[in-house]
């Protein structure tokens, strides 16, 4: 069994959770390949090589069963070992579709990307608007699928499904006067702030007596008198009975404000 199965998939976000993705930068030309040396990106390598018989699986079939593991139990239950037992494949043959374990979740985060709905998401020239609609779309699919902001976090991937919604990121800003860089930048941020929000909110639902802690630990903190700009900051807080949502769209107005002021004016 190819060792990259026996690495596990990454179980949280790198040491800074509140960190973006890495932006996506102009490509350069890269430097020829080593003759017979295979493509390191999934994208690359073709789906199907050679004559024969139909395949028996997919790309999207395996992905889709990959997926369907996630959701029910985690980003840690899914293993090569598992998603072929769910195809009803012997685990070998699966190698013969995705050679290692990151290219699975590669194709994992890429099949989430294929379902955002782009029908109520042309642009508009308002790049507010259209970028919190945008937002609401890609919270939506978070939490639907809660293992994806870590991963999104720790291996951020550009497949077709990413490389669509890169293109109508860029479209929806293009009325911003950003440069392509800046936009480029933009996308990172925005995607690292509905990543962070939807991973803390599953955070929050699995703990309320945490919740419930920190809240009276703070509260304990803010009366001590050691800390008067936490307590009057306390003191001007709106009802905590906000709703997620609310709270999203607060912090989304303010990141998209960020996003896309020119530098030196944010």
């Amino acid at each position: 069994m190819p060792s990259s199965e026996q690495q596990p998939p990454s179980k949280s976000a790198p040491d800074n959770p509140a960190a973006a993705p890495t932006p996506v930068t102009a490509p350069t030309p890269a430097a020829a390949p080593t003759p017979g040396e295979s493509p390191e990106l999934i994208w690359l390598r073709p789906e199907r090589t050679g004559r024969g018989p139909r395949p028996a699986h997919s790309r999207t079939s395996i992905a889709a069963a990959a997926i369907a593991i996630a959701d029910a139990e985690g980003l840690d239950a899914v293993s090569m070992r598992r998603v072929a037992a769910a195809l009803g494949a012997g685990t070998m043959s699966l190698y013969n579709y995705v050679p290692k374990k990151e290219h699975l979740l590669d194709l994992m985060l890429d099949a989430v990307a294929g379902e955002y709905d782009y029908s109520g998401l042309a642009p508009t020239g308002d790049c507010r608007a259209d970028l919190r609609r945008l937002a609401h779309e890609q919270l939506a699919a978070l939490r639907r699928h809660p293992w994806v902001p870590a991963l999104v976090i720790a291996r951020p991937g550009l497949g077709p499904n990413a490389l669509r919604y890169t293109e109508h990121f860029l479209a929806v800003t293009e009325p911003s006067g950003l440069d392509g860089t800046a936009r480029l930048e933009a996308l990172a941020l925005l995607t690292g702030f509905v990543c962070q929000f939807a991973q803390y909110e599953r955070t929050a639902a699995a703990g309320a007596k945490w919740q419930a802690d920190l809240a009276g630990y703070l509260g304990r903190a803010a009366a001590s008198g050691e800390f008067p700009h936490l307590a009057a900051a306390f003191a001007t807080t709106g009802a905590a009975a906000d709703s997620s949502d609310a709270v999203f769209d607060r912090s989304l107005d303010r990141v998209i404000t960020a996003a896309l002021a020119p530098v030196g004016d944010a």
